[in-house]
């Protein structure tokens, strides 16, 4: 039997409206005819009311419902169509280990700005990997894409195959009434839906069918406290200059510490952006892997699709290739700023050149550090599992690369395979261990047998690979010549243990560095990076010292929750504001981690802080804290942002960082006390902290 959905998809096409026929990367639409007339602007008065029906855009078939007993995310109930009636929806078929998923998330945010009133984007996640079957999984990487809109957990694909998807991403278009008016599948979303569905608004407004208030959420964000780190992607370890480099991913900003952990720089302010300049103005989005040359340090600045290149002694930032859009053609070469790049994920610098790991076109690109001359170097851009000469060999979704002197090695990650790429003057493709796009899992052993599980990052030492086998939660060790596969640290269970290796636990590490003596370990979603000992093969988390440059920075660019607290009396003259922090029950301030709190005035001619400095770093914070002011009757108000660490006692220790902006109005009258008495809860996150250090 035909499902539904699918005989409307079919007739879509037959009526001349398939528009492409290729998946992934590229493109399939079914979507409705006159799309390619203009968009019109939301709210716009349309004089021509339709005078009849438009089959396309009323529909045949009715949308099918989502089971019941399914898990949500980003919503405090389960949702139905029935209950989304006289609004525009849009499913999304996803899978979030899908380079072409990620970059349809900016148009997605677009559409979902633009029409605000009348639109509901539903992602359905439809798992690729077994691992990203968990709810909690998806939980973190809705945190890490910062998705703003509600994703059910279809792990057993039934929404999927009710709806006839064939690729990630496959989205599907339903009107005000839950009829099915067209579908896509592939990247390049936004100019497709805004016509579509600019056209569905005004063809159902005149009707009055259209439910144009705002549908608000519960987003999982909510409930997630900032953290010191937060989804570190990538780590790289300079052993000579004893520096450790931290892709803060999801802070936008590089933090170069010693290898002890204490904090020597922070590159970028914390916003998303372009901007060069120095370490303080720089911007970035999502920075992933990093390669060092001297003291010039290489950034794949990868949702920016730059490479950015940081001066270490002159401590500025540049952008060195790329346009800053996304590479929409393969195969495509330039120099500097006139080449288009696609998700670079990581990077290597040898004999001149950067390689880099390009994820959006599955290559694996070449990039002169004189001419900044940049062209594909492995690969031909089809998402595939091919060995053989450079050009023609197939790749997938490359996301880690390191060197022996003679080859790169690099993660292929969405074929779970750990490949090989000559070096100048060689010209071949070769497999380590993996086999294709669906052969996947945790099973040690030696050539076709082995399998991994997403492996994001690969690093040579000793003539050994160690590999961040991301979704297994483990780190693999690999021998090259005999293509011998076996597990160095981890359990497969998630989890921040620490302790001997094969005890410890990860949660999806996704970049791994290495001196000498120790393995250092991005570990994604713990918030963390880990060490492991070559010699005694312990494992344990990073403790970072010098806090203070972090919580400035924090402060500078504030972006952690706002608190408002009652309006609180002041008499004239001279007062004070005594402010306290509440710890949760079994937790304690951080020894040695600085309270840092900054002040302002909302109106100096009312309220007056007479403190010498605007801010303040207290390495052992006594409460309350006691802000001076000489005041006036009237109206102001005390605006204090600060940011406290704070851990609890328990064996297995687990530290917090709290960003708090408190915003505390003030009445300045007769007879009121001298001291206005503020009292704020710090937050942990629901069910679990996010872990500082340990």
């Amino acid at each position: 039997m035909i499902n539904p959905t699918l005989r409307i998809f079919r007739r879509l096409a037959l009526a001349g409206l398939l528009l492409v026929s290729i998946c992934g990367s590229q493109s399939v639409s079914m979507l409705v005819k006159g799309a390619q007339d203009p968009a019109p602007q939301v709210g716009q008065d349309r004089r021509n009311v339709p005078e009849k029906k438009n089959p396309f855009l009323e529909g045949e078939v009715n949308a099918p419902d989502f089971p019941a007993g399914m898990e949500w995310l980003n919503t405090e109930k389960p949702l139905s169509l029935r209950d989304l009636r006289g609004k525009i929806v849009l499913l999304d078929f996803w899978t979030y280990c899908c380079i072409n998923c990620m970059h349809i998330i900016p148009d997605l945010k677009r559409l979902e700005a633009k029409y605000a009133n009348q639109l509901v984007v539903i992602g359905v996640h439809s798992a690729k990997f077994t691992n990203e079957k968990g709810t909690d999984n998806i939980r973190q990487a809705i945190l890490r894409y910062e998705i703003e809109h509600p994703v059910i957990n279809d792990r057993d694909f039934d929404v999927w195959q009710s709806y006839a998807a064939k690729a990630w991403p496959t989205l599907v278009l339903i009107n005000p009434k839950g009829k099915v008016i067209g579908a896509h599948s592939g990247e390049g979303i936004y100019d497709i839906f805004d016509k579509v569905i600019g056209q569905t608004v005004d063809y159902f407004r005149p009707q009055g069918v259209l439910d144009e208030k705002p549908a608000k959420f519960r987003l999982e964000r909510e409930s997630a406290p900032p953290g010191l780190l937060s989804f570190p992607g990538k780590v790289l370890a300079d052993e000579k200059g004893g520096r450790l480099f931290i892709a803060d991913s999801n802070h936008n900003r590089i933090i170069v510490a010693g290898l002890d952990g204490t904090v020597q720089e922070v590159i970028g302010d914390g916003s998303i952006g372009v901007r060069d300049g120095s370490f303080a103005e720089a911007e970035f989005n999502h920075p992933q892997g990093m390669a060092l040359d001297g003291e010039m340090l290489y950034i794949c600045d990868t949702e920016n699709h730059l490479i950015r290149r940081a001066d270490l002694r002159a401590r500025t930032v540049e952008t060195l290739l790329g346009t800053g859009q996304q590479a929409r053609e393969f195969n495509v070469e330039g120099i500097g700023r006139n080449v288009a790049l696609n998700s670079p994920w990581d990077a290597l610098a040898h004999g001149g050149n950067l390689y880099i790991a390009m994820a959006g076109p599955h290559q694996i690109w070449v990039a002169d550090l004189k001419t900044l001359e940049a062209r594909p170097y492995a690969g031909s851009g089809r998402e595939n599992h091919v060995d053989g000469e450079l050009e023609k060999a197939a790749l997938a979704q490359p996301s880690g690369l390191t060197t022996d002197g003679e080859s790169i090695f690099f993660a292929d990650s969405e074929i779970s395979s750990i490949r090989a790429v000559s070096l100048p003057p060689g010209r071949m493709v070769s497999t380590i261990v993996g086999k294709g796009l669906f052969d996947f899992g945790d099973v040690d052993g030696t050539g076709d047998a082995v399998r991994l599980q997403h492996p994001l990052g690969v690093v040579c030492v000793g003539g050994k690979l160690y590999v961040a086998d991301t979704y297994n939660h483990k780190i693999k060790i690999l021998d090259i010549r005999k293509r011998e596969s076996r597990t160095w640290a981890g359990t497969r269970e998630r989890g921040t243990r620490d302790g001997e290796r094969l005890q410890a636990q990860f949660n999806e590490p996704g970049g791994i560095s290495a001196t000498t003596k120790e393995i250092f370990v991005a570990d994604t979603n713990n918030h963390l990076i880990r060490r492991i000992d070559l010699v005694s093969g312990e494992v344990r988390a990073l403790t970072f010292k010098g806090l203070e440059k972090l919580a400035a920075q924090t402060v500078r660019k504030f972006r952690g929750r706002v608190v408002e607290v009652p309006r609180q009396a002041i008499a004239p003259g001279t007062a004070a504001i005594s402010l306290s922090f509440l710890l949760p029950g079994g937790y304690k301030y951080n020894q040695g981690a600085p309270f840092y709190a900054a002040w302002r005035s909302g109106d100096e001619k009312i309220v007056k802080i007479t403190l010498p400095d605007s801010s303040r770093n207290f390495s052992e914070p006594r409460f309350p804290i006691d802000i001076p002011v000489e005041s006036k009757p009237g109206s102001g108000s005390v605006t204090v942002d600060a940011v406290i660490y704070f851990c609890n006692d328990a064996q297995d220790k687990v530290c917090l960082v709290d960003s708090i902006r408190v915003n505390v109005p003030l009445e300045v009258k007769a007879a009121a006390p001298k001291v206005a008495r503020v009292e704020v809860a710090a937050r942990t996150v629901r069910g679990a902290a996010e872990p500082l250090n340990r």
